[in-house]
């Protein structure tokens, strides 16, 4: 693992530089070389920094869009969740409306009708 110091120009290597260099096998030599190489040449070091830094702002504004994606989703649910309560409340709120209002008419009904039927006293 490495980091540039953007101040000196310089490349520091880490604990891994170590344990690579102690591999024998000749691919990673290869890498290793190349690696040094790439570390030596000052506009491929500032070339991968860039890339690096592109990489690193195209992650932040995939996170950032995505979590105010979640926002307005959250936001449109909400809203979607409080129309159909309302308009279910309502049917619902109609409906027993229309039952009590259909019991009150029945029992009014019926009372008109004993007080109707019932002898009057003289």
């Amino acid at each position: 693992m490495w980091w540039h110091n953007m101040n000196s120009g310089q490349i520091y290597y880490w604990r891994e530089e170590l344990t690579m260099a102690k591999i024998a096998h000749e691919p990673v030599k290869r890498a290793m070389s190349r690696i040094r190489e790439l570390s030596a040449d000052e506009e491929a070091r500032r070339l991968a920094f860039v890339r690096e830094r592109a990489m690193r702002d195209e992650v932040s504004q995939l996170n950032e869009a995505r979590q105010e994606g979640e926002q307005i989703g959250l936001a449109k649910g909400e809203q979607i969740g409080l129309e159909k309560g309302e308009q279910i409340g309502l049917e619902k709120g109609e409906q027993i409306g229309l039952e009590k209002g259909e019991q009150i008419g029945l029992e009014r009904g019926e009372r008109l009708r004993a007080e109707k039927d019932s002898p009057k006293p003289l």
